[in-house]
């Protein structure tokens, strides 16, 4: 069977590709720019925009399964396609943000889309991203110093690769129809604790400095984030602090292999903070 994956070149989508490989599955990748594009040799790499629906059409030609990338613009054109296409089943890559109801509308329009066809559906929603990490502290871990708001606020960061693994067991194998995945790292670490295991990794001698919430925020500010963001992050770091989130079995219910660990990506990723 033909699986395609669309948002192929993403941080979740090369994963998910990765790992539809290594099932045996048939690969299609859908990218807006193919000459761009890295992929073994035995996917076949197609062009398409989901912004653009019809500009799929082509690559749906003979697809049993669907890994969709949120675009609530275009949710409801690009599934109906699929449906006339024949694809049976579609994983969303979504976010927990759904969960926790601080969507606003954006990935719970593409999984109501999908709920709505009538087909198999899976929905993922990680949380919170390990690579969040390399783009907030590889500098300031390259420069060894390391400035927190919320030092003791804990997460669970969760790698890609678990990620595009829950996906495509999801989008290879029975039994997923109807189930919400919620990817976390098996455990709950706090900011310290996962600047430190990056500092290991890396092999590096990292000093932390406390700050306030507000020195952090103007911080972020002055390096491009967006007010709504920093917010967003900071509503969670406060509660995390004193409210720490449990960590979830969902990558391993789902894979059968246990999640890993903020120090295994630390570990993967070394390079990106050197």
């Amino acid at each position: 069977m033909t699986i395609l994956v669309t948002g192929a070149t993403g941080n979740v989508g090369k994963e998910v590709v990765k790992h539809l490989l290594a099932a045996g599955a048939q690969v299609r990748a859908l990218t807006r720019d193919p000459d761009k594009a890295s992929f073994p040799p035995e996917v076949e790499v197609v062009q398409g925009d989901l912004l653009e629906p019809e500009t799929i059409r082509p690559a749906l030609a003979g697809v049993t399964a669907m890994h969709l990338f949120s675009v609530p613009e275009t949710a409801a054109q690009v599934v109906e396609l699929a449906k006339q296409a024949g694809v049976r089943r579609i994983v969303v890559l979504s976010s927990d943000a759904v969960t926790d109801k601080h969507d606003d509308g954006y990935h719970l329009v593409v999984e109501k889309a999908v709920e709505n066809s009538g087909l198999e559906w899976t929905h993922v929603r990680p949380g919170e991203f390990a690579l969040n990490k390399r783009d907030s502290w590889s500098e300031p871990i390259r420069q060894g110093h390391v400035r927190l708001a919320f030092p003791d606020a804990k997460g669970m960061p969760v790698h890609e690769t678990d990620i595009g693994a829950v996906a495509a067991a999801a989008l290879v194998n029975d039994g997923h129809a109807g189930k919400i995945y919620r990817p976390t790292a098996p455990e709950a670490t706090t900011q310290r604790e996962q600047v430190m295991a990056i500092a290991n990794a890396v092999g590096k001698e990292v000093t932390i400095e406390v700050i306030t919430p507000e020195q952090e925020k103007e911080e972020m500010l002055q390096v491009g984030w967006p007010v709504e963001v920093i917010d967003y992050l900071h509503s969670y770091f406060k509660t995390w602090t004193d409210h720490p989130p449990e960590a979830r079995p969902d990558v391993a219910e789902a894979t059968g292999k246990r999640a890993h660990t903020l120090a295994e990506w630390a570990a993967d990723h070394a390079d990106d903070f050197r």
